[in-house]
């Protein structure tokens, strides 16, 4: 062979199998965290085109369809030509009412505070100090859930006026918000991390739906419901709806609502307090900080008790009429070892079952049957009813008088009833037909528990 020879080199080489050099296009950088307490920040450009969508559909039911279904003597064609003109119009001013109700509200994190300024022309100014916050909500109502919108809601101390809405804030950065609030509330540096939560309790949805239909009232309005749909069905009677409407519409109040409200309840405990989530249509996260639980009901229907399944109501301080009816429920069904887990946790670890009850006098004329009432250094307890039964505690440091009250009938049997007053809400503390000198001795024994500050309670503490 010649020298100038080469061999032949194939197409195919086999694969190495070395360290091989590694080839990749750097993606975007991830985008900086927002900082709520830096600078003002607007609500989420989608409130615009929301509020004007809200105009518009409030115009077509009112106006709009009246004015397509209205006859014409010129036909559809008058009709719609004149459904445009009115629309248009219409149409122009819901736009401009969503632009302005969007760049009329800014927020801003401001030492302490959350400060809102709303208005454009004439500017008003709301400043809530955190310290007085007393719980903070992330609300997903079910239109804003498609476009990924939430609404954050502030409640301070101070009763119906306190409450700040903003409505509404990017999922995330509305997650965010409540994260940097709660941080500040508890002392912390806005940019501290959110705390983390160990999982607590979920409530089945099969459990749910058991629970509402298993109480007497709603049993007895279901067989309402069904005896007067067969009796008009037999008798070809339209009067019975009389009857067939309200009972058909109670069901709705007492299962449907509830079963829709309350799907998918999860409580988790995190060291910024409790954090409820639950929702069908309407999803809320619900963060609930120490020391905001100002009672407990623990609540046992009379069908419930055969399963062992017990409800926890509250009373939140700072919520206040329709706000707290619908945050009164901090556990809608569960057992009740797990009820009494939760109480536990939110009361200094004090087991509410081994505090003494002493039964009422002999003669007893009231009409929740009492079972008797005690206390310890910490907690006041009463329990009542016949044939369900409830339970109601309250740390006699959160009481806000103690009071003894007889009426014409007690005062002739010598009996007394003893009222622990917690703040507005359903959860109603009283021990009744106590005889009048042990009334008297527990009015004062509360009243001087109620001062000691060794009797605070702490959260999981």
């Amino acid at each position: 062979m010649g020298a100038g020879y080469r061999p032949y080199a194939p197409l195919f080489q086999p694969p190495s199998y070395g360290p091989q050099p590694q080839y990749y296009m750097p993606g975007p950088p991830p985008r900086p965290p927002v900082r709520f307490s830096e600078g003002t920040h607007r609500l989420h450009w989608a409130t615009a085109p929301l509020r004007a969508f809200a105009i518009l559909i409030v115009y077509f039911v009112l106006l709009g369809m009246p004015l397509l279904l209205t006859r014409s003597d010129g036909g559809a064609a008058v009709n719609l030509v004149r459904f445009t003109l009115v629309t248009v119009p219409f149409v122009v001013v819901a736009v401009a009412a969503g632009v302005w109700g969007w760049l009329s509200v800014r927020f801003r994190v401001e030492n302490d505070d959350l400060v809102v300024v709303t208005g454009v022309l004439r500017k008003r100014t709301r400043s809530i100090p955190l310290s007085r916050v007393q719980a903070i909500d992330v609300v997903r109502p079910l239109v804003t859930r498609f476009f990924r919108l939430s609404e954050v809601r502030v409640e301070a101390a101070g009763g119906e006026q306190s409450e700040i809405i903003l409505r509404y804030l990017g999922r995330d950065a509305g997650q965010a918000l409540r994260a940097e609030l709660l941080a500040i509330a508890a002392g912390l540096p806005g940019q501290t991390p959110e705390a983390p939560e160990r999982h607590f309790w979920k409530v089945r949805y099969g459990q749910l739906l058991g629970s509402l239909a298993m109480r007497l009232p709603v049993l007895g309005t279901f067989l309402l419901l069904i005896g007067s749909l067969m009796f008009m069905v037999i008798y070809g009677e339209p009067a019975i709806l009389a009857v067939t409407v309200p009972a058909l519409l109670g069901l709705i109040r007492s299962v449907v609502a509830p079963a829709v409200m309350y799907a998918g309840f999860r409580v988790a405990v995190s060291p910024d307090g409790l954090r409820l989530r639950y929702g069908m249509l309407e999803t809320r996260m619900q963060t609930l900080p120490p020391g905001r639980v100002q009672a407990v009901g623990i609540v046992e229907p009379a069908l419930w008790r055969s399963v062992g399944w017990a409800r926890l109501e509250i009373t939140v301080a700072g919520y206040a009429g329709d706000r707290q009816a619908l945050s009164s429920v901090l556990l809608p069904v569960a057992p009740r070892s797990v009820c009494m887990g939760l109480v536990r946790l939110l009361f200094m670890l004090r087991d509410v079952d081994a505090i003494p009850l002493v039964p009422p006098a002999r003669v007893s004329i009231a009409l929740d049957h009492p079972e008797g009432a005690g206390a310890d250094d910490v907690l006041f307890v009463s329990r009542h009813g016949w044939p369900g039964r409830r339970t109601d505690v309250i740390p006699v440091v959160r009481a806000q008088s103690v009071r003894m009250t007889v009426n014409p009938l007690q005062k002739m049997l010598g009996l007394a009833t003893v009222h622990v007053d917690a703040p507005s809400g359903p959860i109603r503390v009283r021990a009744a037909d106590r005889e009048l000198g042990e009334a008297r001795a527990m009015v004062e024994s509360i009243a001087k528990r109620s001062v000691d500050p060794r009797n605070t309670p702490s959260f999981g503490n």
